[in-house]
């Protein structure tokens, strides 16, 4: 039987978060569940009172300085903002937000619990990348740039915690039907001049990879809670299964 842990998840109130949250809960685990917004934080404690909720907003140092006092086992870095649109015209507000949350906050976060789980000699970090951190394609570029950080923070981290007895993984989700890409994608024709035939096409295949045929979240979910109550982690967890050698043959251009 797995000893029961204390888990922090960021990016709660939907998604992966959510799911990954309910679903340690009910396998007998201790979850604070952290979103944005105090709100988000109060439906989700209505909907789900077996959740312990908080509002930490991953951009927000006072609200990241505060899980340092949770004695977290298990941080599950999950917070996530999606941005796709043309690079020459994408308003640079955007693409710093989107470095905001998915890679300074996760690392910011990662330096408020670390320290705890270095001095208690155990800990966990479980970062939630994606298959853009693996390639980019034209006007998916503010979205993989910043997984591609993930990429590296998480292969780094872990070779300099595992002395100390922390240990660093990632989990890669391709298309999941939460609704995250579907936002992601539709807000990238407001950025194409209306003239731009060759980008509009651009976008319609963009449209087509991405939001044709999403799978069922909660693989991703299963994935996560597994890898909270694993022995040990691989460094990377590529989902679905099947899907590095689909993209290792996109980087080939054999598909």
């Amino acid at each position: 039987m797995t000893t029961p842990r204390t888990v922090l998840i960021t990016g709660a109130g939907s998604g992966f978060g959510k799911g990954t949250a309910i679903e340690l809960a009910r396998r007998g685990h201790a979850v604070v569940a952290a979103t944005e917004t105090s709100e988000q934080a109060d439906a989700l404690a209505a909907e789900h009172p077996e959740l312990t909720t908080m509002k930490l907003d991953v951009t927000s140092s006072d609200d990241i300085a505060g899980a340092a006092d949770l004695d977290v086992d298990v941080l599950i870095n999950n917070a996530g903002m999606g941005v796709m649109a043309p690079m020459t015209t994408v308003p640079m507000a955007k693409v710093r937000a989107s470095f905001d949350v998915n890679v300074f906050g996760m690392v910011e976060m990662c330096q408020s619990v670390a320290p705890g789980m270095i001095e208690r000699g155990h800990g966990r970090i479980i970062n939630v990348s994606s298959v853009a951190g693996k390639l980019a394609s034209p006007l998916t570029s503010p979205y993989c740039m910043t997984k591609h950080a993930v990429e590296a923070f998480t292969v780094s981290l872990r070779g300099e915690l595992e002395p100390f007895g922390v240990d660093v993984c990632k989990v890669n989700p391709g298309p999941y039907n939460t609704g995250f890409n579907d936002r992601m994608v539709d807000g990238i024709t407001e950025h194409i001049a209306a003239g731009d035939e060759a980008t509009h096409a651009a976008n319609q295949m963009i449209r087509e990879v991405v939001l044709t045929d999403q799978l069922d979240p909660q693989d991703v979910v299963t994935a996560l809670a597994d890898l909270t109550e694993a022995t040990e982690t691989p460094l990377e967890t590529l989902l679905p299964e099947g899907i590095g050698e689909l993209l290792q043959a996109m980087v080939d251009g054999r598909a």
